[in-house]
């Protein structure tokens, strides 16, 4: 009676940890730079909700002196500089070395998009 033997040999292992190796090799570069696009968009998401927060203050006091940065969302820090015509925000994030501004009004600088958060 033949005697049959069930399982996969040595070299058919090898073959597939190699192949594993490989897709790995190719989908880590991949999503290296996942988590600091998240911080990116958490912090323009924030100085985004701090436009509206700082418009509603200065529709009620027709300044924006006095408004003062909202709490950020997890890890960003959010700071404020305005006077009476304009303000300026930054937003920064405890993981990642970028950090994010937005301008509003007298405040904005020449060539910076009015109201949109630029990352650098």
């Amino acid at each position: 009676m033949p005697r049959t033997r069930k399982g996969f040999t040595l070299i058919e292992l090898l073959i597939v940890v190699v192949i594993i190796g490989i897709l790995a090799a190719i989908a880590i570069p991949k999503f290296a730079n996942t988590k600091e696009k998240a911080y990116i968009t958490a912090m323009k998401s924030d100085l985004k909700n701090m436009v509206s927060a700082a418009e509603a203050y200065f529709s009620d006091n027709n300044t924006y002196a006095g408004y003062a940065a909202p709490a950020g969302s997890s890890g960003v820090t959010l700071t404020f500089a305005g006077s009476a015509t304009g303000w300026t925000g930054t937003a920064s994030h405890a993981s990642s070395t970028q950090s994010c501004t937005i301008s509003v009004g007298s405040d904005v600088a020449a060539g910076a998009p009015e109201g949109e958060p630029t990352c650098s």
